[in-house]
């Protein structure tokens, strides 16, 4: 593509219709951006629309599409072809900075998120003079420019936090701290200065506190991985500072500023050398009374968010991202401070928690927020240990969280209105999520139909986390790893528990509330059969959802839940009546359709899913149909997106399994087109054990004369893979598929068609591939189909007796022996290691497993052979028998005494002696 004006029109009419809600309009335009984006300049046609566009919404909308695109394409993934052209790299990190820091804010944060992803994989090897850079821009004394330089050093550094201690990780921090840390620390002191000069200028200290607030994220950012040295001169001088800036009258603080204020407080009284600077009784006290009581108080604006912007304010509690609040930061410098102070902390907060419940008694209607400020005290008091999945995991011993419980919030949840005082039900509700391994049983269980009732509460907020609390609850574990509450603990409640949460998705904004339909889909999860009789209207109102939200697929997470609820109300119903899978591809496969011919490519890869999860219950036959749809799965623009892949091929199998002679006779001309869906993933390092898994089923369902024709080209296509690109994976895919058609087909005919390929060649895989790498082979079944595999070739193939390959012979029982006795061989090559991690290419949905439509793991060999040691006893004796002399012969000469003892005990064991 040019750098021409032309191109620059075009690019604009198609950024303009991917901004318009009609999706026939703007489906097309993200298809075009698509099939361009692969061209040289393309990236740079965004640069430049973004800096002379004279429309703000293409600037914007330029900047998005170009962040986007960097986030996509920027890693180069092994295997795969460059995405982005040399040329356009290095135009792209010669302007960007510049660029950036010459952007209105809006534009500047899309490209120094930009800048970010670059970073992360050409930092700092391919781009030395980042730093210098940015470091040199703290002189311009533009604090738009300075703002640019640290939201984009925020966004480089951020992941500090998160990475697990490495040397390379240490010395990249180093490299950074030694360009960065002085000019830092110097703009710290100079932008506090300033906001003394300019006290009573309110624009003025708006754009200084917003430094500040970067100021404090770069600093935790670089002092997170613990690198003392650099900051610890210093330390006193920032925490003074710090301090002193959140004991101002906070009406006049910004609340980002305070916030990381605060959470450099709490990361600081957390290292053990820095418990010095919080032992004094007076800096601890000023601390709990000025920092934290006042910021752990309901503002004005969190009552904004929870009733006017419910979905953010649940977002950001619920799954941790509102650490850039006050109260978050708050509560974190808590439990920072009862790490070291726990009795003392403690102490001091106790009076405020019976003050604030006291204020809250006297009015409650007036003084509510007092009794909000006092469940988080004591939340963040108790809470030593939290993680997702559990919460509290460790408690403070010295808060008595059942008496809480019982006396202070229960009473909110068990009075007359579930609509009264919805921010104290939302905290009531909250406390049983977060406290539900420390309360006992008996209250948990008295909870549960006073959280079902509040599934009809209006706020959003509170029907949405009793919905949560309820899901979390159905996930605890009790002893035996069993669910705490049972199904039969359930009963009672099943028909109100499934209305109120079908009624809650029909509550305003609640249309599409992840929260509730992964309660739904956890709630079929827990009950089983107990839902069989509400499936009929269940699966009605799931159908119509699917429909609804096929128009316009928007929360992913929504989505997922439902197609689990679907499969969950499919299994759960098949498994007490299985002629019932009818009526649920009745109810389904009209759906299924138009979003097939919509081509509605989010919700595509979940269809195949539940598709394969239909037909896998039918027995021996493919109804018509699904015949009717088996050409069109073979088209390629299917297999061209990779997350349709891993579910394509699940359906293709079950196509295999159920009807191969149907396929065989009334659409043997697809089978062309099967085999070059197997060509085209097994040429993928990424996809080739997708290839195996399709290959596999067509060697184990078809009729053996309807493949003839192939098997030779089939083997040919292997060896080509084989000679051009050796991996691990595809070894062991490949050792797991020869055995499968040895298996199958017999070792005789194994051994004639290598041969028939070049001469000697199955002397060739045997002593390079089979023997030295068959204890690669992960898997019980993969195993045991080697374990058979082998052991047809050493008992069942003539040549294996009688020509040259007669050498191979003990060398390859000792592997087999080898397999069944010694650990298994998960040494990977260096230059492997990367192979399997590629982004998800283009606009393409990445492949996400439905749980609950999960495959049952298939034995092909599960009726021939129980035990392969067994079998392989078996079948030596049965050849002994046939060549008496022999076998005992080749095992004294040749195989090692460990592997005979071993032999010995297989023989021992099956009754049975060589000859």
């Amino acid at each position: 593509m040019e750098l021409s004006d032309a191109n620059l029109q075009t690019l604009t009419e198609y950024l303009k219709k991917t901004l318009d809600p009609d999706p026939a309009i703007r489906r097309p335009a993200e298809k075009f951006l698509e099939s361009v984006e692969g061209s040289q300049n393309y990236p740079l046609l965004l640069l430049t629309l973004l800096e002379k566009s004279q429309e703000n919404v293409i600037k914007v909308c330029a900047s998005v599409t170009f962040k986007n695109y960097i986030k996509r394409n920027w890693r180069i993934v092994e295997d795969e072809p460059n995405k982005i052209c040399e040329s356009d790299r290095i135009a792209i990190k010669a302007n960007i900075v510049p660029l950036m820091l010459s952007s209105p804010e809006q534009i500047q944060k899309q490209l120094s998120d930009a800048i970010s992803i670059i970073g992360r994989e050409d930092f700092p090897q391919k781009w030395p003079d980042l730093l210098t850079e940015m470091v040199n821009r703290f002189q311009s004394g533009d604090f738009h420019v300075i703002n640019g330089v640290l939201r984009t050093a925020h966004s480089l550094f951020k992941r500090y936090r998160h990475e697990f201690k490495s040397n390379e990780l240490w010395t990249e921090i180093k490299l950074v701290l030694d360009a960065f840390a002085l000019p830092l620390t110097n703009l710290f002191k100079a932008t506090i200065e300033l906001c003394s000069t300019h006290a009573n200028d309110a624009s003025a200290l708006k754009v200084l506190f917003s430094s500040l607030i970067l100021i404090a994220k770069l600093f935790y950012s670089l002092n997170f991985q613990d690198l003392p040295e650099f900051f610890e001169d210093n330390m006193e001088t920032w925490m003074t500072n710090f301090h002193t800036l959140l004991t101002l009258d906070n009406k006049l603080l910004q609340t980002d500023l305070v916030s990381n204020a605060i959470q450099f407080l709490a990361s600081v009284c957390e290292r053990p050398h820095y418990k010095h600077l919080f032992e004094d009784q007076n800096t601890l006290t000023s601390i709990c009374e000025k920092v934290i009581v006042p910021n752990m108080e309901f503002r004005a604006a969190d009552e904004e968010a929870f009733e006017d912007n419910s979905e953010e304010y649940i977002r950001r509690d619920l799954e941790g991202s509102d650490i850039d609040t006050r109260r978050r930061a708050a509560c974190d410098l808590v439990r920072g401070l009862c790490k070291f102070f726990e009795g003392p902390v403690t102490g001091i907060f106790s009076g405020y928690v019976n003050s604030m419940l006291q204020e809250y008694a006297k009015n409650p209607s007036v003084n509510w927020k007092h009794k909000d400020a006092a469940i988080y005290l004591v939340t963040s008091l108790a809470s030593k240990a939290q993680t997702q999945k559990h919460g509290i995991t460790q408690a403070n011993e010295l808060v008595n969280l059942t008496e809480f419980f019982v006396n202070h919030i229960q009473p909110d949840l068990k009075s007359a209105s579930v609509n009264e005082f919805p921010v104290l039900k939302a905290d009531g509700i909250k406390y049983i999520m977060i406290f539900r391994n420390q309360v006992p049983k008996e209250q948990l269980l008295v909870s549960i139909p006073l959280l079902i009732n509040h599934l009809q509460a209006e706020s959003i907020v509170v029907h949405t986390y009793a919905a949560h609390a309820l899901e979390r609850l159905f996930t605890m574990r009790g002893t035996n790893n069993t669910t705490l509450i049972t199904a039969a603990e359930m009963a009672p409640f099943v028909e109100v528990l499934l209305t109120n949460l079908f009624k809650a998705l029909t509550l305003p904004g609640s249309s599409e509330n992840e929260y509730i339909m992964k309660a739904i889909m956890r709630s079929f999860s827990l009950l089983q059969e107990s839902i069989i009789p509400y499936i009929p209207s269940v699966i009605t109102q799931l159908t119509q959802k699917l429909l609804a939200v096929s128009k316009n697929p928007s929360k992913p997470h929504f989505n997922h839940y439902m197609f689990e609820s679907i499969c969950l109300s499919i299994r759960v119903t098949c498994k007490a009546n299985p002629d019932a899978v009818g009526s649920f591809e009745e109810a389904l496969f009209m759906v299924f359709t138009e979003i097939l011919q919509n081509d509605v490519q989010e919700f595509i890869p979940y269809v195949f899913q539940v598709m394969s999860l239909l037909l896998e219950m039918h027995k021996n036959e493919i109804p018509s149909s699904y015949m009717a749809l088996f050409p069109h799965l073979l088209q390629p623009v299917l297999w061209e997106r990779t997350g349709n892949i891993p579910p394509l091929v699940r359906l293709l199998q079950a196509y295999l399994e159920r009807g191969a002679n149907t396929i065989a006779s009334a659409a043997a001309d697809k089978i062309p087109g099967l085999l070059g869906v197997f060509q085209k993933l097994i040429a993928s390092k990424a996809n080739d054990h997708q290839g195996f898994y399709l290959l596999n089923s067509i060697i184990e369902h078809m009729p053996p004369e309807s493949v003839d024709q192939y098997r030779k080209q089939i083997f040919i296509l292997l060896f080509q893979r084989l000679q051009n690109s050796k991996t691990t994976k595809f070894i062991k895919s490949f050792l797991v598929f020869i055995n499968l058609y040895c298996i199958k087909y017999g070792a005789l005919a194994l051994q004639e068609i290598f041969d028939s390929i070049q001469p000697k060649m199955f002397g060739m895989v045997l002593e390079k591939i089979i023997i030295p790498e068959i204890q690669k082979v992960s898997g019980q079944i993969e195993k045991k189909i080697c374990a058979v595999g082998i052991t047809k070739i050493l008992t069942e193939c003539p040549p294996m007796m009688d020509t040259e390959y007669t050498k191979l012979w003990t060398p390859l029982l000792q592997a087999l022996i080898g397999l069944f006795e010694l650990p298994e061989d998960d040494t990977i090559p260096d230059e492997e290691h990367f192979i399997d991690i590629e982004d998800t290419p283009g606009y393409q949905t990445a492949f996400s497993q439905l749980a609950f439509a999960g495959k049952k793991e298939h034995d092909p060999v599960g009726q021939m052979v129980n035990n392969p040691r067994i079998h392989l006893a078996q079948s030596l004796h049965k050849l002994s028998t046939a060549c008496p002399g022999r076998v005992p012969s080749m095992l004294s000469t040749s195989l090692n005494a460990e592997a005979l003892q071993y032999l010995q005990g297989y023989l021992q064991a099956a009754s049975v002696t060589l000859l």
